[in-house]
């Protein structure tokens, strides 16, 4: 123990003014006693954090920590000088997120942030070592002027005592500027303090506040000077990881854990009297705006090289004003993103298949557009094969924007004085056709890129804690017994994975939809979570017939490419319910099944369709694997979607008189 004391005192030493290191040396190594040594008595009160607390925490469980917003993302460098971007080295972990620098004199303040850290890192070791694979611990500098990623090494070596279990990473910024962006979305207000002389001198003036980050990246509580305790934090991170083990099978519910990417309300608990809405008001849907080119020229990880040779800002930014924009519609009300709706994976996850204009409805459900820049074959019967060229079939279709002709929609945006020499900026000087019209909106699609998921830091990045054990033996069964790694496929060569082989299978469920393979009776919701079971011959009495849907035989009329449709990818795929391409299944549950059972049986089935025999626990693997597909930029990508402009009728569009024609005539009183 005296060894230990030496060299704890040596390498506080190093960092801490000498008035500091008395004070802090008896917080920093009594692991091994039952009660921690309170600070040395000086001027300045210490924190609660220092001793022990004055009152019992409630039981971890008993209460629950709302997302509080989107942590931030940004360019950091770590120990070794190499730059890196936050959110990776978050590691899919829950985080303790503190902003310090190295030279801080003030006992409840970086010291204080540190010690606590400290503490809960050696907690990690004896009491809580359950959570070590869980929890991340991140120290970032403030001062990056002064702390390099060497100072920073060094300074990350004060703790080193506190035991191998748990990670902890100190990092730096290259600059005051990388840095800036970071300090503004965290709200960490500093100064840094001036002399008597007005010279600048090395201390800061800073709020301490400590960020507790979920997995998705969701501030979950800030702790300041008066609640950073390590019990405090410790009974939060268990409480939370209590709420994240009662996942429930429902895709929807899993989307409605994310701050941004869910369902407008998951109707979660809609059968209790005590339901409350969780509905994201417009005037809540503050977004940000996301540099989308430099995303698109460098996909995250995952996901293969770029495809953005002929992409520029002005054509994403045009192509995302179009996307948004519902005058694009025949009557004006419809846009791209009522049917790919950002905030529900870019699909639909409320409706099975799609509602256009007046309410037309349509055969197929809606599929997202993550990661569609890759795709070689759009649409469920992969009747397109170029991103420019698809936007035309919804543009023009009845059930869906239905505009009369190309000339209609081209004809309305020249007369539409917010797009004056938007085309011509971005094209060269060309001006609205169909070609630019087309290639601004594939443009922002190409940039809708969603990887970096804890599957890939696993199996790329080969971070082993990225993912639960059960997600690792899902994969296998996803690369083995499941066999679903023939269709969706994985290039681990290459370094990359669309998780799809681009091409068209018969899993029989057309071939079922179809022939009118039903059962006798079906189960009907009332409302969300409310549910009867009504005969079918009745729901026949009161509804139209099914609309026919033959898949690929429908564009190339051969018989054998009867109800063959296209492999979806399958990043994101928690996101992204209903299932299939008429939106069959509401769960990864359901799908799951569904191919357990081999499909359903028809002459033209895929011979690669086959009963798998998995047991209950395998398929929870294999939806466990599932799960860890979600990207970690996608509410990043929603919130760049909600800073996006909505295009609304104004007086000064061409539609506004026609609009007025059809409002009813004024009577008199």
């Amino acid at each position: 123990m005296a060894r230990l004391l030496r060299g704890m005192a040596i390498v506080l030493a190093f960092f801490l003014p000498v008035a500091l290191v008395a004070q802090a040396l008896p917080q920093t190594v009594p692991q091994a006693a039952s009660t921690p040594a309170s600070p040395a008595a000086s001027v300045t009160p210490s924190a609660p954090g220092y001793g022990e607390l004055p009152y019992a925490l409630p039981p971890a469980g008993s209460y629950a920590l709302p997302p509080l917003g989107l942590a931030a993302d940004g360019k950091v460098l770590d120990e070794q000088g190499h730059e890196q971007d936050l959110y990776h080295l978050f590691a899919g972990k829950y985080v303790l997120l503190s902003f310090i620098y190295s030279n801080c004199r003030d006992v409840n303040g970086c010291p204080l942030s540190s010690y606590v850290l400290y503490k809960i890192k050696a907690r990690l070791q004896q009491q809580d070592a359950d959570l070590a694979d869980k929890l991340q611990l991140v120290s970032l500098s403030f001062d990056p002027e002064r702390d390099t990623p060497a100072v920073m090494r060094l300074y990350g070596k004060n703790f080193q005592y506190a035991g191998p279990r748990g990670d902890w990473r100190f990092l730096t910024t290259a600059s005051e500027a990388a840095l800036a962006p970071l300090l503004a979305a965290y709200k960490q207000d500093i100064q840094r303090e001036i002399t008597v002389n007005g010279a600048q001198s090395d201390d800061y003036s800073h709020l301490l506040r400590v960020f507790l980050i979920d997995p998705q990246h969701r501030i979950r509580n800030i702790y300041s000077v008066a609640f950073l305790h390590p019990d405090i934090v410790i009974n939060d991170v268990r409480t939370l990881l209590m709420a994240s083990n009662q996942q429930p099978d429902n895709a929807l519910q899993l989307a409605a854990n994310s701050l941004l990417s869910r369902p407008g309300d998951s109707k979660a608990g809609y059968a209790s009297e005590a339901y409350q809405t969780d509905s994201l008001a417009l005037t809540q849907r503050q977004g940000e705006a996301l540099d989308l080119l430099a995303l698109a020229k460098n996909p995250p990880l995952g996901l293969p090289p770029a495809t953005a040779d002929t992409l520029s800002q002005e054509k994403i930014q045009l192509g995302r004003k179009l996307f948004y924009d519902r005058r694009l519609s025949f009557n004006d009300t419809f846009s791209c993103a009522m049917c790919h709706i950002p905030e529900q994976g870019f699909t639909n996850n409320e409706i099975a298949t799609s509602v256009g204009v007046e309410g037309r409805s349509g055969r197929r459900n809606a599929p997202t557009l993550y990661n569609v820049a890759y795709a070689s074959r759009l649409f469920h019967d992969g009747r397109d094969s170029r991103l420019e060229e698809q936007i035309w079939q919804p543009l023009l279709a009845h059930n869906e924007m239905a505009n009369p002709s190309v000339g209609y929609i081209l004809d309305k945006l020249r007369n539409t004085p917010d797009y004056q020499g938007l085309f011509e900026a971005a094209f060269d000087g060309q001006g609205i056709a169909m070609q630019t019209l087309g290639t601004a909106l594939a443009a922002y699609e190409r940039s809708l890129l969603a990887a970096d998921s804890a599957f890939d830091r696993w199996y790329f990045g080969k971070d082993e804690n990225a993912i639960s054990m059960a997600a690792k033996q899902g994969f296998q069964l996803f690369s083995g017994k499941a066999r679903c790694i023939t269709c969706h496929s994985v290039d681990k060569d290459k370094g990359y994975a669309l998780f799809t082989d681009q091409k068209l299978h018969n899993t029989g469920l057309g071939y079922q939809e179809s022939m009118g393979i039903r059962p006798a009776k079906r189960r009907v919701a009332l409302a969300p979570g409310v549910f009867v079971d009504v005969d079918q011959s009745l729901i026949d009495q009161v509804s139209a017939p099914p609309l026919k849907d033959l898949g690929l035989y429908e564009i190339t009329q051969n018989p054998a490419d009867r109800w063959k449709y296209l492999t979806p990818g399958l990043r994101n795929v928690a996101l992204t319910a209903p299932y299939m391409h008429n939106g069959r299944f509401a769960s990864l549950k359901a799908v799951i099944q569904f191919y357990n059972q081999g499909g359903i049986p028809n002459e033209t089935l895929s011979p690669l369709i086959q009963p798998l025999n998995l047991t209950e626990t395998e398929m929870g693997d294999l939806q466990a694997f599932l799960e860890t597909l979600t990207g970690s930029n996608v509410d990043t990508l929603v919130a760049d979607a909600f800073a996006a402009p909505v295009g609304d009728l104004t007086q000064a569009d061409p539609n506004w008189a026609n609009q007025l024609d059809k409002q009813p005539p004024e009577t008199s009183p």
